[in-house]
């Protein structure tokens, strides 16, 4: 017998459950299962309005068999010229994969409901966490194949240190984590993989090329499109109407907010109204992002997810304060 709609799984609650599982593998298996669940429509509602609100943990669950130091602490990982290299290579990237994974429900059981946003919202971050758990997974066991396994080498922290200081905005968060980091991860990992390749891995330079690159690429799309979408969100004529918060979350098929994202897809790249959101992702990132952001960026993989140089070109140069 199905239950009962009030009795259901919410999508927050099962990120939740996701958030306090300690044991990275079976973290991503619980995502994986959530994730297809809330595709397939067994899980139904994101939650429920009349629910108090998610007691979401500051840190995710993790378990204590990675030794984690300080990020001026963490050895060398080399350039791949060595096994030992391009195994402490792959530690790295799965380290940062299975935070990613957290941050990707935590953002949903963080902000989904606190900040009423759409169905649209949930589901693009599931697909988001469904995708780094695949990568997760086709990582670790690639570095079990490569005679290592995840927790054999330290690792530190600095993805969730940023996630703690965007914990309370999800402007904030959207920018720092679902922008700017991974924008420097699409930065980065071109470099990565010819390093794999100069090393005689062609296996994991395939991986990193034709699976985790393009999806990375659309994980900043996701932070991009939602940055602007609560940006324009505030202004009367984005929505002079909005639905009602249930509506906005429980029901599939809303014209109105498919119409939304259509304004929002078709912006012109020079309107007053993307100046302005284009402006506030500089103050959002001036106010939570220690220092300039890092050239050479890879202009095409940005540009591929909407991340276009006026975005980012302006935060590569320390901002200098004078006073009056």
């Amino acid at each position: 017998m199905e239950r009962r709609e009030e009795e259901a799984e919410t999508l927050v609650e099962a990120a939740l459950r996701i958030l306090n599982e300690p044991d990275p593998v079976q973290k991503a298996r619980l995502g994986e299962e959530t994730g297809r669940r809330w595709l397939d429509g067994s899980i139904s509602i994101a939650f429920r309005p009349s629910d108090p609100l998610p007691a979401v943990p500051d840190r995710p669950a993790r378990l204590s068999t990675v030794k984690l130091v300080a990020p001026n602490e963490m050895p060398k990982l080399g350039k791949g010229g060595s096994l030992q290299s391009r195994q402490a290579m792959v530690h790295s990237l799965v380290h940062t994969e299975s935070w990613a994974i957290d941050l990707s429900w935590d953002i949903i059981a963080r902000f989904g409901r606190q900040e009423s946003m759409p169905r649209e919202f949930f589901t693009d971050f599931v697909t988001v966490a469904l995708d780094e758990g695949r990568h997760f997974t086709l990582l670790s066991a690639r570095l079990e194949e490569m005679g290592s396994f995840y927790g054999a080498l330290p690792a530190h922290d600095g993805l969730w240190d940023s996630a703690l200081e965007t914990s309370s905005d999800l402007l904030s968060r959207l920018a720092v984590e679902h922008c700017v980091h991974e924008a420097r991860g699409l930065d980065v990992l071109p470099t990565t993989i010819e390093r794999f390749r100069k090393g005689g891995d062609e296996i994991t330079a395939k991986l990193l090329e034709s699976v985790i690159y393009p999806e990375e690429i659309t994980h900043c799309a996701a932070g991009i499109r939602w940055f602007r979408y609560l940006c324009l969100r505030s202004q009367t004529k984005m929505q002079q109407n909005p639905p009602s918060l249930e509506d906005a979350v429980n029901t599939k098929n809303s014209e109105d907010l498919e119409e939304a994202f259509q304004q929002l897809d078709t912006a012109d790249s020079q309107s007053e109204d993307e100046k302005a959101v284009i402006q506030k992702f500089h103050s959002v990132v001036r106010r939570h992002f220690r220092g300039p952001l890092k050239p050479p960026f890879n202009v095409e993989a940005r540009k591929a997810a909407g991340f276009d140089p006026e975005w980012y070109e302006p935060l590569a140069i320390k901002e200098v304060i004078t006073g009056d």
